[in-house]
C-alpha cells in the first residue's frame, strides 16, 4: 500500500492552522482597556484595583523587565449572544514557545477575587457556558513582565537592579468571542489521532486506518463555514477514537502537576506570584472537570497561597478535602539534596510534612523531586522515617553517559534502609499527553515483562498554568484507544499502590543517585553556599542553648516562633536552583543579604541563651557546640578549656620557606608558598607525595558545552595553570599556641591571600584562604597530592558517609569526576588515612597516580571558585573567604570530629560556672545531630543522633534533668516502633543500639 501519511499530515497542518482553529472562536467584539503602571515592585491587589487608570489599546507595548502592568478590562455581552457559549481571549503578547519563561497574568474581579491566569496556552477567560446577553465585564489584570532569559546567553536582565527600562511585549489581543465547542472538540480528536498515526509502524494497519479517517474528516469540513460542518467532520473520527486498546498496552497514571522552581530564572517574589497564578488555573479547570487530579509538591508554595491569596487558598482547601488537589512530596520545598545538611534535610520533611498535615489534616506518602540534581545515598532512610513510602524523580534521565537501568526499583540507602521507587520513562515532569510523550513512555519503560504501568505528571510547569482543557482532552481520548498506552488520571498514591503490588520483587539500587550532569552546581554561588552551611551550624548552636537554657533556666523562654521561622527560610534557600548556585543574580543578591541578617539573629539567640547558663560572673567561660569533647570541654557544655599539648615552633626552613611544628605534626612550607611536607610525628609518616607540592592553587578553564553555572565539562582538565608566582612569603605568628605563614600570590585580574596554621596539640595544618576574585569562566580548585595508594575515597553525606571508586574502571566511575563532600573527605590505604576539611566547599574530585618509584600518589581536590555567566553574569566576583585543613594520620572517626570542629567554633563569654551537657553520649562514634524542644511545646527534649562510622554501635544516653520516659520517634516527633531505644533508668538514662548510619529520634520526657 502507498503511504500517503505525509501528504495528509501537510494538509491537516495547514487546515488546522489556518481554518479550524481560529473557528474555535469566532464573532469578535472588542473589549475596552485602560493600563496603570505599578511603580516599583508588585502591590497588593486592592492597590492595583483603586488606581488610577489611563487609555490603552491593543499594539500598545507594555512591561520594561521585572515591572508590572494592571490592564482594566470591560466589555458587554452582545444581546444576540444568548444561548451561545461566550469567552473573552485576552493575550498580553504571549511567545507560546516558551510558556513559563516570560509574561503572565492573572485574572481579579471587581471585588479582588482570583478568576484564573492568563499563558500562552491559557489565553482565555469564561464569561458564560449559555448566555444570556447582556452581561457586563469588568475585570483587572495584574500582568507580569518577567523577561525571556532561556537562551544561555550572558545578560544584566536578570537582576532589576541592572535591568533595562524598554517594554518588552506588545498587548496582542483583547476580544469576546463566541466559543465554538464542536470545532474545539474537533481539533482535540485530530491532534490525538494525528499523533497517535505518526508513532505507528509502516506495516500496522491501524496506521492506515486513522489515515483513511482523518481524510474523510477533512473532506467533511467546510472551509468556508467550519463551525457548522464540525459535528459532522467529527462522524468520520468517531470509529478509529472508538477502537479499544490491545490488553497489554502499557498503562499510564497521569498525574496533574506544574513543576514550579521556587526561584530560577525569576526572583523568590515572582514565585509567590507564580504559584497562585497556577494554582488558580488548577482550582478554575477541577470545577470545570470532576475527573481533574493535580499534585502540588513544597508546601512554601502553599505557605505563600495561604498568606498572599486567602480566598484562593480556601478554594485548594476545599479542593484538598475533595481529594482531588493533592499535597505530595512532604517537603518544605523541592530542595537540592547533594549539599543540603543531615539536620536541614530532616526539617525539609518535619515541616513540611506538618504543614499539610495542620493545614489539610493529610499524610503525604510520595517523596516528589523531579528536579533535583542527583540524590543523596542518605536520602532512602530519611524518606522511611518522615513517614513515607515511596520516592519520585525524573532528572537522573538526564544523565549524559550512562543510561540508568531502572524505571521502577527498590533504593537502598547507605543504612540499608529502602524506598520504593518510580522514575517516569517518559522522560518529562511537564508532559503534555500527546501521543509522541506516551508512545516514549511506553517503549522507554524498562521493566517489561514484570511491570506494566508508569506515572506521567503533565501540565505546563514553572508558571505556565499547570494543566489545561486539551491535557484533559487528549486523556479522555487515550483511556481506552487502540494503538496507544491506556491513560488514566489518578492520584500518586494510587500508581504507587498498583505498581507496588504487580512488582514487589522490584531490582535493588544501592547507593546514591548520581547524576552525571550539572557538576558545577556543587560550587557555583560560593557565597551562597556558605551562607546555607553556616545557617545550619548556627541553628545547631541556637537550639542547642536555647533548649539548654529552657531546662536549666526558668526565668528563660524557648524562642518556638523566631527558631521555625528562621529555618524555613534556610529550608526554602536550599531550594534546588538556589543552594546549586544557578539561578539569576537577583535571588543570589537577596540569599546574601538574608544569609547575613539570619546569622545576626542566631547569633543573638545564642548569645541571650548562652548567658542565661553563664549566669552572672567575670570567669571565662568556653561554649563547645560541637558533638564531641574539645580541649577538655564536653559536648554540650562550657567551661575552662585543658592545656593544649606542646608548644608549636616555628624555623627556617633549609632552600627557602618555613618549618611549623607541634609534637604532632611538622608541616613545611617551601619558598614559593605550597606544602612540601606535612609529617605525622607520631605514626612516623609523611603525607605529602614526593615530589608534590600541596595546597597547590589551580586555575582551568571552565567554558561548559552547555548550563554555564550548572555544568563542568570533563575536558576542563585538559589545561592546568599552577599558581606558584610568590608576592610575599611571610611569618604572621610564632607560637607558643599556634603559628601562621601568610602567601600572598596575584594572577590574572585577582589576587589570593592564605594564611597556613599549626595550632597546638592539633593533628591538622589549617589554611585560610582569602581570595579577591575576578577571573571569567575560570575554576579555582586546590589540590593536595596525597602519598596513598587508596581504592576508595570516604565522603562525608547527610549523617555518614558514602564511598566512591578512585578509579575510572567502568563508565559508571568515570562520570563521577566531580563529586559532593559535606564537611570532609577521606582516603586511607590499611593502617594510615588522611581527610581534607571545610568549612563551606562542597564540590571535589580524587585522582590517582603511579609515579616513576612506584609509588602511587592519590590527589584530593576542593573545588573553590567559578565564573560562569550565565544566568548571573557576575557570578562569585568579589571576596570570598574559604577555610580548609589537612589532618594527616586522621580515620574516618577523626574526620568526622574535626570536620565539626571545623564549622563549630567554640564561643567564649564570662559568667559564673562550668554549663553541663543537657544530654551525653558515652560513644564517640554516635554523633548527637541536634538537641531542641518538641515541636509541639509541651517542653520534652527532643534529640537525634546517628551512628557515624558505619558500624554498629551501643551507647548509653545521659540526660542532664529529671527523665520520666524515653521514646524512639519518627521526623516528626511522633512514636516509632524502632529497636535502637531502650526504656530509661532511673539513672536518668537511656541504652541505644544503632546499626551502622542508623539515624535516631528521641523524645525525653521530663519528670
Amino acid at each position: 500500500m502507498h503511504d500517503d501519511r505525509s501528504i495528509t499530515e501537510h494538509r491537516l497542518r495547514r487546515v488546522l492552522k489556518e481554518r479550524i482553529k481560529p473557528a474555535v472562536r469566532t464573532r469578535p467584539v472588542p473589549l475596552s482597556v485602560e493600563r496603570w503602571e505599578a511603580p516599583g515592585e508588585p502591590v497588593p491587589v486592592a492597590e492595583g484595583l483603586g488606581a488610577a487608570y489611563g487609555p490603552c489599546a491593543v499594539g500598545d507595548a507594555w512591561g520594561p523587565a521585572w515591572g508590572t502592568t494592571w490592564f482594566k478590562v470591560t466589555g458587554t455581552v452582545p444581546a444576540e449572544w444568548a444561548g451561545r457559549t461566550v469567552e473573552a481571549v485576552l493575550d498580553l503578547g504571549f511567545d507560546r514557545m516558551m510558556p513559563g519563561f516570560q509574561c503572565e497574568g492573572l485574572v481579579h474581579r471587581a471585588d479582588g477575587g482570583e478568576i484564573k491566569a492568563l499563558n500562552p496556552y491559557n489565553d482565555w477567560v469564561r464569561v458564560a457556558d449559555r448566555a444570556e446577553g447582556g452581561e457586563r465585564i469588568e475585570w483587572y489584570v495584574e500582568a507580569a513582565s518577567n523577561p525571556v532569559l532561556v537562551d544561555h546567553a550572558a545578560t544584566y536582565e536578570g537582576d532589576r537592579q541592572t535591568s533595562g527600562d524598554q517594554p518588552l511585549y506588545r498587548l496582542a489581543r483583547m476580544d469576546l468571542t463566541v466559543f465554538e465547542t464542536e470545532v474545539w472538540e474537533l481539533v482535540q480528536d485530530l491532534e490525538v489521532l494525528h499523533d497517535l498515526m505518526t508513532q505507528l509502524g509502516t506495516g500496522d494497519a491501524r496506521r492506515y486506518g486513522i489515515l483513511r479517517a482523518l481524510d474523510a474528516a477533512l473532506d467533511a469540513v467546510d472551509l468556508g463555514d467550519v463551525p457548522g460542518s464540525a459535528a459532522a467532520a467529527r462522524t468520520h473520527l468517531a470509529a478509529v477514537l472508538a477502537a479499544p486498546a490491545h490488553a497489554s498496552a502499557h498503562r499510564i497514571s497521569a498525574v496533574g502537576h506544574a513543576h514550579i522552581d521556587s526561584a530560577w530564572l525569576w526572583p523568590l517574589r515572582e514565585t509567590v506570584r507564580k504559584v497562585s497564578r497556577t494554582a488558580s488555573n488548577v482550582v478554575a479547570l477541577m470545577d470545570e472537570h470532576p475527573e481533574f487530579v493535580f499534585a502540588m509538591s513544597q508546601a512554601q508554595q502553599l505557605d505563600w497561597i495561604k498568606a498572599c491569596r486567602p480566598e484562593l487558598f480556601e478554594r485548594i482547601k476545599k479542593k484538598i478535602a475533595d481529594g482531588r488537589f493533592v499535597p505530595v512530596g512532604g517537603m518544605w520545598v523541592e530542595s537540592d539534596t547533594n549539599m543540603v545538611g543531615g539536620e536541614a534535610m530532616a526539617r525539609q520533611f518535619l515541616y513540611g510534612k506538618k504543614f499539610f498535615l495542620d493545614e489539610f489534616g493529610v499524610e503525604t506518602h510520595t517523596v516528589w523531586l523531579p528536579d533535583s540534581f542527583g540524590y543523596t545515598a542518605a536520602m532512602p532512610q530519611i524518606v522511611r522515617l518522615s513517614g513515607s513510602t515511596s520516592f519520585l524523580t525524573q532528572k537522573i534521565s538526564w544523565s549524559q553517559v550512562n543510561a540508568f537501568p531502572h524505571h521502577t526499583f527498590w533504593w537502598e540507602g547507605i543504612d540499608g534502609t529502602r524506598v520504593f521507587t518510580h522514575f517516569p520513562p517518559v522522560d518529562t515532569y511537564n508532559s503534555d499527553l500527546g501521543g509522541a510523550q506516551l508512545a516514549h513512555a511506553a517503549r522507554n519503560y524498562r521493566e517489561k515483562g514484570r511491570g506494566s504501568r508508569s506515572l506521567v505528571p503533565f501540565g505546563w510547569g514553572d508558571g505556565g498554568g499547570g494543566p489545561t482543557r486539551e491535557h484533559l482532552a487528549r486523556a479522555r481520548r487515550q483511556r481506552d484507544l487502540e494503538g496507544s498506552p491506556r491513560v488514566e488520571i489518578e492520584r500518586p498514591d494510587a500508581f504507587f499502590d498498583k505498581a507496588r503490588a504487580e512488582y514487589e520483587d522490584a531490582p535493588v539500587w544501592a547507593g546514591e543517585l548520581y547524576l552525571e550532569l550539572h557538576r558545577g552546581t556543587y560550587t557555583s554561588q560560593a557565597k551562597t553556599k556558605q551562607g546555607n552551611r553556616r545557617s545550619e551550624s548556627l541553628l545547631r548552636e541556637a537550639e542547642l542553648w536555647a533548649a539548654t537554657a529552657a531546662v536549666r533556666a526558668p526565668e528563660y523562654a524557648y524562642p518556638y516562633e523566631d527558631l521555625e521561622r528562621i529555618w524555613k527560610t534556610v529550608l526554602l534557600h536550599q531550594f534546588h536552583d538556589i543552594l546549586p548556585g544557578s539561578s539569576i543574580a537577583w535571588v543570589h543578591r537577596e540569599a546574601r543579604g538574608t544569609y547575613a541578617r539570619l546569622g545576626e539573629e542566631l547569633a543573638g539567640i545564642t548569645r541571650t541563651a548562652q548567658s542565661a547558663l553563664a549566669g552572672e560572673g567575670d570567669r571565662e567561660l568556653v561554649f563547645n557546640c560541637a558533638p564531641h569533647t574539645r580541649r577538655g570541654i564536653p559536648a554540650g557544655g562550657a567551661g575552662r578549656p585543658a592545656g593544649t599539648g606542646e608548644p608549636v615552633t616555628v624555623e627556617e626552613r633549609h632552600g627557602g620557606g618555613q618549618v611549623l611544628a607541634n609534637g604532632r605534626l611538622r608541616v613545611e612550607v617551601d619558598g614559593r608558598g605550597l606544602i612540601v611536607s606535612a609529617y605525622d610525628l607520631e605514626a612516623g609518616r609523611e603525607s605529602v607525595a614526593p615530589g608534590a607540592a600541596a595546597n597547590l592553587l589551580q586555575i582551568h578553564p571552565d567554558f561548559p558545552n552547555m548550563w554555564d553555572a550548572w555544568d563542568i565539562d570533563a575536558f576542563y582538565r585538559n589545561n592546568v595553570t599552577d599558581l606558584v608566582d610568590l608576592d610575599a612569603l611571610e611569618v604572621t605568628g610564632d607560637g607558643p599556641e599556634s603559628a601562621t605563614v601568610r602567601v600572598t600570590r596575584s594572577f590574572g585580574s585577582s589576587s589570593v591571600v592564605q594564611s597556613v596554621t599549626l595550632r597546638a596539640g592539633a593533628k591538622a595544618v589549617d589554611i585560610v584562604t582569602v581570595v579577591e576574585w575576578h577571573e571569567t569562566e575560570k575554576f579555582l580548585k586546590a589540590a593536595f597530592p596525597l602519598d596513598v595508594k587508596a581504592e576508595r575515597s570516604a565522603s562525608e553525606t547527610q549523617f555518614g558517609h558514602v564511598y566512591r571508586a578512585t578509579h575510572t574502571n567502568t563508565s559508571w566511575e568515570a562520570a563521577k569526576f566531580e563529586i559532593c563532600a559535606h564537611r570532609w573527605i577521606h582516603v586511607e590505604e590499611p593502617g594510615w588515612g588522611a581527610a581534607l576539611l571545610n568549612d563551606s566547599t562542597y564540590g571535589h574530585d580524587v585522582t590517582r597516580d603511579v609515579r616513576p618509584d612506584g609509588g602511587q600518589t592519590t590527589t584530593v581536590r576542593l573545588s573553590l571558585l567559578r565564573a560562569p555567566r550565565y544566568p548571573d553574569p557576575e557570578t562569585d566576583q568579589g571576596s570570598h573567604t574559604l577555610r580548609f585543613s589537612l589532618a594527616p594520620g586522621a580515620g574516618i572517626a577523626d574526620a568526622v570530629r574535626e570536620g565539626h570542629a571545623l564549622n563549630l567554633p567554640e564561643r567564649t563569654l564570662t559568667g559564673a560556672g562550668p554549663v553541663a551537657p543537657l544530654v551525653a553520649v558515652d560513644d564517640d562514634a554516635v554523633v548527637v545531630e541536634s538537641v531542641k524542644l518538641a515541636e509541639d511545646r509541651g517542653g520534652d527534649v527532643i534529640v537525634r543522633l546517628y551512628e557515624s562510622r558505619g558500624g554498629r554501635a551501643r551507647a548509653t544516653l545521659a540526660a542532664g534533668f529529671p527523665l520520666a520516659a524515653a521514646v524512639e520517634s519518627d521526623l516528626l516527633e511522633r512514636p516509632l516502633e524502632g529497636t535502637a531505644v531502650g526504656p530509661a533508668t532511673p539513672a536518668g538514662t537511656v541504652p541505644l543500639t544503632l546499626r551502622p548510619f542508623q539515624i535516631v529520634t528521641v523524645r525525653l520526657r521530663r519528670a
